[in-house]
């Protein structure tokens, strides 16, 4: 089994490492290059090319920046 890692960026996208098929409300997936090691998915709701990162919470005043209790 590959190990996959999501990563939350501060006020930034989801980083997702590894091998993932990632599937919309329907059960269709997504089409991802196999060469890249990793996707950003988004957080803030104003990418253009949603559920994917463009980098717009740059632009929108998104903000958070979650930390486990355990640490």
């Amino acid at each position: 089994m590959t190990d996959v890692k999501i990563r939350i960026r501060d006020n930034g996208p989801l980083l997702v490492e590894g091998s993932v098929t990632l599937l919309d409300a329907d059960g269709n997936a997504y089409p991802l290059d196999p060469s890249k090691p990793a996707f950003a998915l988004c957080r803030c709701g104003a990418s253009n090319n949603r559920p994917f990162c463009d980098g717009s919470h740059k632009g929108c005043g998104f903000s958070a920046a979650e930390r486990t209790s355990g640490g």
